[in-house]
């Protein structure tokens, strides 16, 4: 029984604490103690900021037991180190409580109690809970391996306000090493009681923390060659809530000394009638596995297994090539997952699009890439984002008419702003992309090109024929290239042919595999290359993508830092998504309206209801329909 390990160990000093919690399997609590005039408070706060606060038991008022998670057990004495507050200040560390909280008398205690019969005890999960599962997967356990306490940091991200407490997130970071992330992922999802899944893996400036060697709590831990820093939400926010809300008197665990349970790891959470304990569905389907995005910064996400199964069946479905122009041999697996969710973290997306194949006629421009570009647009402005579109200055006049079009028809959501880009002198495009040129302040922080001409090799651009049409191209592509050399700036590519900016991430393929692909291929690659039969299917994949990631529990909680709402989108959002997703209907709509403005189908010139030669029914409604069918198949992943 765990009465015996709590007698010889819980009193001891926090790694003597930790390595009997770990080597018995069982989890370990943070503890806060409030005047019960704040109880109510601060149990709404831990439900809406369920990652760093898991509730697993709230005591009556004056009670020194929780029956729930240990059977004999007194707080006061159970703690090896106590923080006392007073007026949200620490004034001390004390190992025991039986007569702290009679000593503090002073004129608000009067109103606001202060004697044990009015205080109430929080157990909080802890995440030292899942360490122990981490060392069964085999993942290193970097503090215990070089006998240190876990660091623990104070981040810029706020959490979720609930009556008087308010503070900032502060996390756990444990190095882990890049081969092992998914075990680590998957072990600590499958415990909601230890915080669950990290809430960000990669680059520490990305929470505000600017040195990882300097934390706010607990020791240094040191990266190994290989390591990534992982961060998962920690229960010492509740001692900046405390600190921020100071109540006249308050206690806490010490950080790193917590209370020892009789609950083992990974269990399920207590039974209790007034506790509401986070949940984690066990299914297979709905464990996340993590995708590196960015190396700078560094920045991994995550997503279901359910959520991951669906976008690669939406790229399956794009991948058919009924033009047998040979695109499945520039297929790379997962660019549209990847894609979609580097989308997903952006906040300002560019979009450009414009391929003026048809130089003889005018417009010169062709129905692929339009339609694509719009369906991104209106779902990326449904979930939030901004989205600038960027065009030739040759073609300005007609795409705000489609536009303008577009949203009195209803198949973009709301007008965007429409831009242009000329090549200005050398630091032009680092203008265009940041604030007054400064690489630290970018507008945007994804650039999507679609059915757009791409720069080759020699300087040039050509159409598939071989032919130059650069008079016709503004050099749009200096963006992309500007881009690389801008920290927290990524791109994407769509293209069905490889001479679409953004391809010559696949310039190699393109050059040996394409026809005429020595000359035509894009020498100016992007970091994510979709290939598709018709660029458009690419952008509805992307808007379908996008959906299927914000419908997902795991990758929503990821973006959110466990803070929030757990119960998924509300119905009217939903809806909304729902409804900015592409359809027969709408995509059938705009390209009649790109028709109606002389724009030609690509491959064949006809000025009629096709896309690269491929008429709209059967060929792209069924397409549309299917990665509906993928999409819509249900609410939730």
């Amino acid at each position: 029984m765990l009465t015996a390990v709590r007698a010889a160990g819980c009193l001891r000093h926090l790694r003597r604490v930790w390595s009997c919690a770990v080597s018995s399997g069982y989890q370990q609590a943070n503890v806060v103690i409030l005047p019960s005039h704040l109880a109510d408070d601060f149990e709404a706060f831990c439900h809406r900021n369920p990652a760093p606060l898991p509730l697993l038991y709230r005591s009556q008022s004056g009670e020194t037991s929780c029956p729930p998670l240990a059977k004999h057990a007194d707080i006061r004495t159970d703690v090896s180190q106590f923080c006392v507050y007073e007026d949200g200040r620490l004034v001390r560390t004390v190992s025991s409580l039986q007569t702290s909280s009679t000593q503090h008398r002073n004129t608000s205690e009067a109103s606001s109690g202060g004697s044990w019969s009015d205080m109430v005890c929080f157990y909080l999960g802890c995440s030292f809970g899942f360490e122990g599962s981490m060392k069964k997967a085999g993942v290193p356990v970097r503090n215990v391996e070089q006998g240190t306490n876990v660091s623990m940091f104070r981040t810029a991200v706020p959490c979720v306000p609930a009556g008087v407490f308010c503070c900032p997130l502060v996390v756990t970071m444990r190095p882990v090493p890049a081969a092992m992330l998914d075990a680590t992922v998957e072990v600590t999802h499958l415990n909601p009681l230890a915080h669950g899944a990290p809430v960000h893996i990669g680059d520490p400036a990305l929470l505000g923390i600017p040195d990882l060697s300097r934390p706010d709590y607990g020791d240094g831990v040191e990266l190994q060659p290989g390591d990534v820093p992982v961060f998962w939400a920690c229960g010492v926010t509740a001692i900046e809530a405390i600190l921020s809300s100071k109540p006249s008197l308050a206690f806490s665990h010490s950080p790193g000394c917590m209370f020892l349970t009789d609950v083992p790891d990974s269990s399920s959470p207590p039974p209790s009638d007034t506790v509401h304990s986070p949940t984690s569905d066990h299914s297979l389907d709905l464990i996340p596995r993590s995708f590196l995005l960015s190396q700078n910064p560094l920045l991994y996400s995550l997503a279901s297994q359910r959520a991951i199964e669906r976008i690669r069946q939406l790229e399956t479905i794009i991948g058919e090539d009924p033009g047998q122009r040979g695109i499945r041999a520039l297929f790379l697996q997962d660019e549209l997952l990847r894609s979609c969710l580097s989308l997903s973290h952006a906040v300002s997306v560019a979009i450009t699009t414009g391929f003026p194949t048809h130089y003889q006629h005018s417009p010169p421009d062709e129905t692929d890439g339009p339609p694509g570009a719009i369906a991104m647009a209106t779902m990326l402005l449904s979930l939030g984002k901004q989205v600038t579109m960027v065009t030739d200055k040759r073609g300005l006049d007609m795409n705000r008419a489609i536009i303008d079009e577009a949203v009195r028809t209803g198949v973009l959501k709301t007008a965007v702003p429409l831009v242009t880009f000329e090549d200005g002198g050398p630091d032009s495009a680092l203008h265009f992309l940041c604030h007054h040129g400064d690489r630290s302040k970018p507008r945007y922080d994804h650039l999507v090109a679609i059915e757009r001409s791409g720069r080759a090799g020699d300087g040039n651009y050509y159409n598939m024929r071989g032919i130059n049409i650069k008079h016709l191209v503004d050099p749009i592509d200096d963006l992309f290239i500007a881009a690389q050399e801008i920290p927290g700036i990524s791109t994407t590519g769509i293209g069905d042919g490889g001479n679409e900016l953004g391809m010559g991430k696949l310039k190699e393929k393109v050059s040996t595999l394409m026809p005429k692909g020595s000359l035509i291929a894009c020498d100016v690659p992007a970091d994510f290359a979709v290939t598709a039969g018709v660029s458009n299917w690419g952008g509805y994949a992307v808007a379908c993508g996008l959906y299927l990631l914000h419908t997902c529990p795991a990758h929503q909680r990821y973006l959110r830092r466990g803070l929030g709402a757990e119960q998924g989108a509300p119905r009217d959002q939903l809806q909304d998504w729902t409804a900015n997703l592409p359809s027969v209907e709408k995509e059938e709509s705009i390209l009649s309206t790109l028709v109606s403005f002389g724009i030609r189908s690509g491959k064949t010139g006809n000025l009629a209801m096709e896309v690269d030669g491929l008429t709209f029914h059967p060929t792209h409604s069924d397409i549309i329909s299917r990665l509906l069918e993928v999409t819509r198949g249900s609410n939730y992943c």
